[in-house]
């Protein structure tokens, strides 16, 4: 398949501008992308060009009817140097679900995860060294047709571009349980990573950042009761020394972390629990001191520890001390950089090039 990507290096890198102790969130941007089109029914033209701006139609259809997905990803560097991608394969297949579910075309196993080798082997001086840090890897689909009609595009851009990154949050947070706005239902595309998921979350999260909290915690869209997910994760309580976390029940994302750490729990013995559970419980649980730790689960936060939740006029106290969310952060980053045995064999290598 790499014979297949043809390769067109910068002739002006800008990574000796980069300030690994100081990169600016989402605004920074490695020397190459990937890009591919789909039309007459196939994947074509892979390659690997300079990272530039791309030009479209003014009614490509993702503009106007919203067919566009995406997935997040981090390369991060072992203690010898080697480029590491963690589970990819698990990001390929959930790729997939997203494409289907809003009707696009799937890309194979194959070409996501040779375009993704070629380009972090490209790119894999841009992976910050220290811990915590990583290459944040942002594949994406559209529907780039240029046509105005209610109806599955006939052509797609498939591309991956990659930003270096440092800790999105650096202490625990706080989340509003939110009441009035919702982020999916059954039947709806809550399982799946599309960019219209995230539009429909903008507004309710500015609102709770207007009012002191960082993220929103999603209920459920009917009785607004049940538990769903944080704006960018999944989350997990420990009540009673158990791990409960929300069941994948059509309408929250398969987090590839949330996998990770479930397996992590129950390797260490934890008992883990895949229910639902409401924010009664929670509140119940917090009043009755069996409330032990809170945190949430996601590429781009990792493990984000939780210290209150917001819901209506309550203000859910979590305990500051987070013993296992600790642990499981420890024992990610040394799975990460090689440090710790890889018994799941979860990190794949990439060869520099």
């Amino acid at each position: 398949m790499r014979a297949q990507i043809k390769i067109n290096r910068t002739k002006n890198s800008k990574l000796s501008s980069l300030d690994f102790n100081n990169i600016p969130l989402g605004r920074t941007f490695t020397d190459h992308y990937f890009i591919c089109e789909y039309y007459d029914g196939e994947w074509q033209d892979m390659r690997i060009e300079p990272m530039n701006t791309i030009s479209i139609h003014p009614a490509t259809m993702a503009l106007h009817y919203g067919q566009a997905i995406f997935e997040g990803m981090k390369a991060t560097l072992s203690k010898d140097n080697q480029p590491l991608l963690f589970r990819p394969e698990q990001n390929a297949k959930r790729f997939n679900f997203s494409a289907s579910r809003l009707g696009m075309p799937t890309v194979s196993e194959e070409l996501f995860l040779e375009a993704l080798n070629t380009l972090i082997g490209l790119d894999a001086d841009w992976i910050p060294p220290s811990e915590g840090s990583a290459l944040y890897i942002r594949p994406f689909m559209f529907a780039d047709e240029g046509f105005i009609g209610m109806r599955a595009a006939n052509s797609y851009k498939f591309m991956i571009i990659c930003s270096p990154s440092g800790p999105l949050y650096n202490k625990p947070i706080k989340l509003y349980a939110e009441t009035e706005y919702i982020r999916a239902a059954n039947g709806g595309t809550g399982a799946a990573k599309a960019a219209g998921n995230y539009a429909a979350a903008v507004l309710p999260t500015e609102k709770a950042k207007a009012k002191g909290y960082d993220q929103v915690l999603w209920l459920d869209a009917i009785e607004h009761k049940y538990i769903q997910e944080v704006g960018t994760m999944n989350i997990f309580f420990k009540i009673n020394n158990q791990f409960i976390t929300p069941n994948l029940d059509g309408s929250i994302l398969a987090g590839i972390t949330r996998d990770s750490v479930i397996t992590l729990l129950k390797d260490k013995g934890y008992e883990v629990v895949e229910r639902p559970i409401t924010i009664d419980e929670v509140i119940e649980s917090a009043k009755n001191g069996s409330l032990e730790e809170a945190f949430g689960t996601g590429t781009a936060v990792f493990i984000a520890r939780i210290e209150s939740i917001g819901y209506k006029d309550i203000n859910i106290n979590v305990s500051k001390e987070t013993p296992v969310a600790d642990w499981v952060t420890d024992t990610m980053n040394a799975i990460r950089s090689g440090s710790m045995p890889d018994k799941f064999n979860w990190m794949k290598k990439v060869e520099r090039l």
